[in-house]
């Protein structure tokens, strides 16, 4: 597909979320929050799901993590206008509770179309929730974080970069300069080789028990999901 035709696909998946009633969560939510930022983006970060901000706004990361999160960005040189950013979810559970798995089955052809059609080189999982769906690896955030993987997201090969949640790196100062050192990793992974070009796995974490708990693109924005 063309540039063109990628964002044209992206703006229909846009009115399907916003109108989505494919679990509960619709009945409770004020916006469905699909993402925001740069359609072309060549990194695209994951949360787990929208706050109580986020809610009111339709916004993802608008919230003290997202502020974190614009700060670790504009410490490697990008902002929030160069990546994407997503969530696992797209409508709030009500008090900020967990995902349920019905409510991130639900959502999960949402976010792996998003991966498709934006064709990201790095996707950045921050916390469990998300590392946990999109690495298909039991193993937790604690035990992955700051290892690039190589995982094929959306029908392509991308970098896959689990990364501590910002919201963790609030209540905690180390976690906060653990997500500082971690987010150093990303102008390699987007200046090196394409994921799809290189012959040699990236390590892959060894599972443990699920536990409870290309060529340049334009930079243009997508305006109209804020």
């Amino acid at each position: 597909m063309t540039a063109e035709e990628r964002r044209a696909k992206l703006v229909d998946l846009f009115e399907e979320v916003k109108g989505c009633t494919r679990c509960p969560l619709h009945e409770t939510r004020t916006k469905a929050v699909f993402g925001a930022g740069d359609a072309d983006a060549d990194v695209m970060f994951v949360g787990e799901a929208p706050g109580a901000d986020e809610d009111r706004q339709g916004l993802p990361f608008v919230g003290r993590a997202g502020q974190l999160l614009n700060e670790l960005l504009e410490g490697i040189g990008l902002s929030r206008s160069d990546v994407f950013i997503a969530n696992v979810l797209k409508s709030r559970p009500p008090g900020n509770r967990d995902p349920q798995p019905g409510e991130i089955e639900a959502c999960k052809p949402y976010l792996f179309e998003q991966v498709r059609l934006i064709e990201p080189r790095v996707v950045c999982t921050l916390g469990n929730f998300a590392t946990k769906l999109l690495s298909g690896n039991p193993a937790g955030i604690t035990r992955v974080r700051g290892t690039p993987q190589l995982r094929e997201l959306g029908g392509r090969t991308v970098f896959l970069l689990p990364l501590f949640h910002p919201a963790a790196g609030l209540r905690t100062p180390a976690v906060k300069e653990t997500l500082r050192e971690d987010f150093k990793l990303l102008p390699g992974l987007i200046e090196g080789p394409l994921p799809g070009a290189l012959e040699e796995e990236v390590e892959e974490p060894e599972e443990e028990p699920a536990a409870e708990e290309s060529p340049e693109r334009p930079a243009d924005q997508l305006d109209f999901f804020g």
